[in-house]
C-alpha cells in the first residue's frame, strides 16, 4: 500500500491502473479510523480493482465552535489499519493541495433542498462543505465508485444528488452503518465522551429501535412520535438536537402516504454530538 499526498503523484499513479483497464474505487474520510471506515474500504473492493482511502481533514464543512483544531490526525496509524484491510492507495492532502487559493475563494457547491433540515439546520455551510470537498476529491481522483456510510444518511443523500444533478459518472454506492455490540453507531467522535456518557450514548439507537417499531405496528402521527422520542432522549440525560421523521427519499417531513421514511436524530452528551438513523418500510 502507497500513501501519496501530491494531485501530481496520485494522478501519475491512477493513470497507470487506468493503462491497466483496473476499475477505482473510493472511501474519501477524515481519517480517525475505526471498523465503520474498513467495512467501507472492504465494501469499495468488492465494486473495484483499486481501492483508494482519502484521508482529509476538510477545514470548509467545520463551522464556528466547531472541532477542526482538535478533530484527531492518526495518519500513521489509519495507514495501519488500511493495509491490513487490503486497500491500495492512501491519498493524504494538505489543505494547501485541496483548496490551492484558499477557502475564501474557492469554487463552492451548493446541493439545495436536501441539504436543507436535519444536520443542514444546526450546522450552517456543513453540506456544502461536504458537497465541495466530495466533488474536488471525484475530480482529482476520478474513481468509477465511491462508498459512503449510512450512517451520515442526509450527507449521502446530499452527495447522491449532486452527482445526479451535475452528472458526475461515479457511481454512489450506500453501506450500512457499524455499531458497537451495545448498538451505539461507530463514530470517530464516540472517543470525545467520557467514561460515564459512553455508557448512556446507545441510548439513541434504543430510542430510534422503539420508534420504528411503533411506525411498523401502525403509529402515524409522526409529529407526537417524534415528540416522545425527544422526550425520552432527554430524559435518558441528552441534549436533543433534532427528532426528524422524514421521507427517506426527499428528507422533507414524512406524511401519512409515504411507505419509505426515516427517522433521524442527533444528540449531545456532553460536548459531544451524536448522530444515528433508521429506515423503515411501511
Amino acid at each position: 500500500m502507497r500513501t501519496v499526498h501530491s494531485l501530481k503523484e496520485l494522478r501519475a499513479i491512477l493513470r497507470g491502473y487506468r493503462q491497466q483497464e483496473k476499475t477505482i474505487g473510493l472511501v474519501p474520510t477524515m481519517g480517525n479510523l475505526h471498523e465503520g471506515h474498513i467495512s467501507l474500504v472492504r465494501k469499495a473492493a468488492e465494486a473495484a480493482d483499486v481501492v483508494v482511502t482519502s484521508i482529509f481533514v476538510n477545514p470548509m464543512q467545520f463551522g464556528a465552535n466547531e472541532d477542526l483544531d482538535t478533530y484527531p490526525r492518526t495518519l500513521i496509524d489509519d495507514q495501519n489499519k488500511l493495509d491490513e484491510a487490503g486497500n491500495t492507495l492512501v491519498f493524504a492532502p494538505s489543505a494547501e493541495e485541496v483548496y490551492p487559493d484558499g477557502l475564501a475563494r474557492h469554487t463552492r457547491v451548493i446541493v439545495p433542498d436536501v441539504s436543507d433540515g436535519h444536520c443542514g439546520a444546526s450546522r450552517s455551510g456543513h453540506f456544502e462543505g461536504v458537497a465541495t470537498v466530495v466533488s474536488v476529491l471525484f475530480n482529482m481522483i476520478q474513481p468509477d465508485f465511491a462508498v459512503f456510510g449510512e450512517k451520515d444518511f442526509q450527507q449521502l443523500a446530499v452527495i447522491r444528488k449532486m452527482v445526479r444533478d451535475l452528472m458526475i459518472p461515479v457511481e454512489v454506492i450506500g453501506a450500512p452503518t457499524v455499531r458497537e455490540d451495545d448498538g451505539l453507531a461507530k463514530s470517530s467522535r464516540n472517543g470525545y465522551l467520557s467514561a460515564e456518557d459512553r455508557k448512556t450514548a446507545p441510548v439513541i439507537y434504543q430510542v430510534l429501535q422503539a420508534t420504528a417499531a411503533k411506525i411498523v405496528d401502525g403509529r402515524d402521527d409522526f409529529l407526537a412520535l417524534a415528540q416522545e422520542a425527544g422526550e425520552s432522549l432527554g430524559a435518558a440525560g441528552l441534549r436533543l438536537d433534532y427528532f426528524n421523521i422524514a421521507n427517506s427519499q426527499t428528507l422533507k417531513p414524512a406524511t401519512q402516504e409515504d411507505r419509505e421514511v426515516t427517522l433521524l436524530a442527533a444528540a449531545y452528551l456532553g460536548s459531544t454530538r451524536l448522530i444515528d438513523n433508521i429506515s423503515v418500510t411501511r
